[in-house]
């Protein structure tokens, strides 16, 4: 069986760790790349700022050369942060679209030359590109345009056999969000593995017939039994 080696970034939050998990028991060998915040564990590759293109492509050749070459990209790293619309600053609009469009930007143009023919990128957009609500105008043109990137990204590397999509989560059901929404029902929540699941799912041969697609992974879901 060929190897399985997959490059993923933000693999330190809640949904990183799970990712991690489930590919690393489907075989993938794996180059966790942590964000500029994020921590760094024996084996990983950062932290470091994804939306400096030359700091990604280095972090980038140096995760692809331990691996070899890349089957797959899981772009994870982002950012969340609720604006009204009256009150967003530039600096505030700026911030959602370098954490989230510029990283996945500067982290695919560093990966895809490393990319074997026939691999799979994964981003992480997120159900609020479809339609933004109160104070998430920032936010959900950043997912937008995520999406838009990997519709354009399935188009262009088409010839090369690599495929392109998105997964769309809602709320992910993280120590994080029921810290800060303790009122919340984490019930109607998506856990981490679920998503995790699906991601898996979209990097394998069996999803070979989806490309340049937006998967929305917003149904209330627990972790595996």
């Amino acid at each position: 069986m060929p190897e399985k080696r997959v490059l993923i970034t933000g693999a330190g939050g809640a949904l990183g760790m799970a990712v991690m998990a489930r590919l690393g028991a489907q075989g993938w060998h794996i180059a966790p790349v942590a964000g500029r915040h994020g921590a760094v564990a024996p084996g990983w590759f950062g932290p470091v700022d994804l939306a400096d293109r030359d700091a990604a492509a280095q972090v980038v050749a140096q995760a692809a050369q331990a691996l070899g070459e890349l089957d797959g990209v899981v772009h994870l790293a982002g950012g969340f942060a609720m604006h009204r619309v009256l009150e967003c600053t530039s600096q505030d609009w700026r911030a959602m679209q370098t954490g989230n469009v510029e990283s996945l930007i500067a982290v695919v143009q560093a990966a895809v030359p490393h990319m074997a023919h026939g691999g799979a990128i994964v981003a992480v957009g997120g159900m609020a590109a479809a339609r933004a609500g109160a104070g998430m105008a920032a936010y959900a043109s950043a997912k937008s345009a995520v999406l838009r990137v990997v519709e354009a990204l399935s188009v262009e590397l088409a010839p090369r056999g690599i495929r392109a999509n998105a997964v769309l989560p809602g709320v992910i059901d993280t120590p994080a969000n029921r810290r800060d929404m303790p009122r919340a029902d984490p019930a109607k929540w998506t856990h981490p593995e679920a998503i995790a699941d699906v991601i898996g799912f979209l990097l394998s041969p069996a999803s070979r017939a989806i490309n340049g697609a937006g998967v929305p992974v917003n149904n209330p879901a627990g972790p595996a039994a």
